[in-house]
């Protein structure tokens, strides 16, 4: 079919099945709890619900810079990488005959080397729009912490909605960053496709097993789950 084998079918239902189950662990599984995403989105609470008692949130701005500034560059490496994908359409015939020469590359042909290509660039252009949305829900994060009443009035029922409105709009925004950098990751492993469909599988099973002691078992979400039971 178009130039793939039986393994390369293989290799895109393991890379599919492994962003899926990933996310489904990540983000609703039974220990989505203890992930480090979660972790961290308890420390958004914090601190947000800690931004109403202080006089002063020139802090709380300098927070929300760092976090739509890292988004802002995110989102644009992210349009970088989907042209640079679309020029490697230009040069098919070229590219296929170097892997051709290569000793370990699969041979492939023009039609799957363009649909690989393709593939690429749509898991560049699903991480824009997410990264593109987490800028967005930041800076509308930006304007409810802002619209948070004055410390004077952080007992009121109204302060601590307004608070919990932020807390909201910022763990949405988190979310859709931290998509749209799995997506990254993930295309890192999609990459060893080019080579060959055993490199496929092989970078996909790493790129998951590092991505899940990052969230599980790193030294981060260690120091993150010591605080919350010290607390």
């Amino acid at each position: 079919m178009a130039g793939f084998g039986p393994l390369d079918l293989i290799a895109i239902a393991f890379f599919a099945a492994a962003w899926v189950g990933y996310l489904l662990a990540v983000e609703v599984g039974p220990h989505a709890r203890r992930s480090l995403n979660a972790l961290m989105n308890e420390r958004r609470e914090r601190w947000i619900m800690e931004s109403v008692r202080r006089e002063n949130r020139i802090i709380d701005t300098q927070v929300m810079n760092g976090l739509q500034n890292g988004t802002a560059f995110f989102a644009s490496t992210s349009l970088i990488a989907i042209g640079g994908s679309l020029t490697l359409l230009q040069s098919a015939d070229r590219v296929v005959q170097i892997f051709a020469d290569l000793p370990f590359a699969t041979q492939t042909t023009r039609t799957a080397w363009e649909i690989k290509v393709i593939g690429l660039a749509v898991i560049f252009a699903y991480a824009f729009f997410k990264f593109g949305w987490a800028y967005r829900l930041f800076n509308y994060c930006a304007i409810l912490i802002g619209a948070i009443p004055s410390h004077t009035e952080a007992d009121r029922p109204e302060t601590i909605a307004a608070a919990r409105e932020a807390v909201a709009m910022n763990v949405a925004a988190g979310l859709h960053f931290n998509r749209g950098q799995r997506a990254f990751f993930f295309a890192l492993a999609y990459l060893g496709w080019f080579i060959s469909p055993w490199l496929f599988l092989i970078a996909t099973a790493a790129v998951l097993t590092v991505m899940w002691r990052r969230q599980f078992a790193s030294d981060s979400a260690a120091a993150v789950g010591a605080g919350s039971k010290a607390a």
